[in-house]
């Protein structure tokens, strides 16, 4: 059973999602799970810039283009409530549906399931 400190924050964010509009827990739970999976999309391209920058090597697969910087989770976690919704909603999203999916367009199994993922957090304030 959870108690305490950790209970009452996990109460905290289910309230939060009540509030702010999204009652089904199915909902909040895959809400949560987008994006606790690009936060690790981006500490996992974090450890592979730090291995490269020891060895000297390039970054291999990486994760992120140059162009898609601001999709990764330490690039607009920090931004006011706003402009991070609009970086979620207009570009993580998206980058999350086609992610898997190779050059010449086959999709991956990955690809297949995210294809269909959307973004309904209701509001820049619930977001962040």
């Amino acid at each position: 059973m959870i108690t305490g400190e950790l209970k009452s924050r996990i109460d905290a964010v289910w309230n939060a999602f009540w509030t702010g509009g999204i009652s089904n827990p199915s909902e909040v739970v895959e809400q949560i799970t987008y994006l606790l999976f690009i936060r690790r999309l981006d500490d996992l391209e974090l450890t592979a810039e730090r291995k490269a920058a020891f060895t000297g090597q390039p970054v291999k697969n990486p994760r992120f283009t140059a162009a898609q910087q601001d999709l990764r989770w330490h690039n607009f976690k920090d931004l006011d409530p706003e402009t991070m919704y609009r970086v979620v909603a207009d570009g993580v999203f998206p980058f999350l549906q086609k992610l898997g999916t190779s050059q010449d367009g086959a999709e991956s199994t990955y690809a297949t399931h995210m294809k269909d993922a959307r973004f309904t957090v209701p509001t820049p304030n619930l977001l962040s």
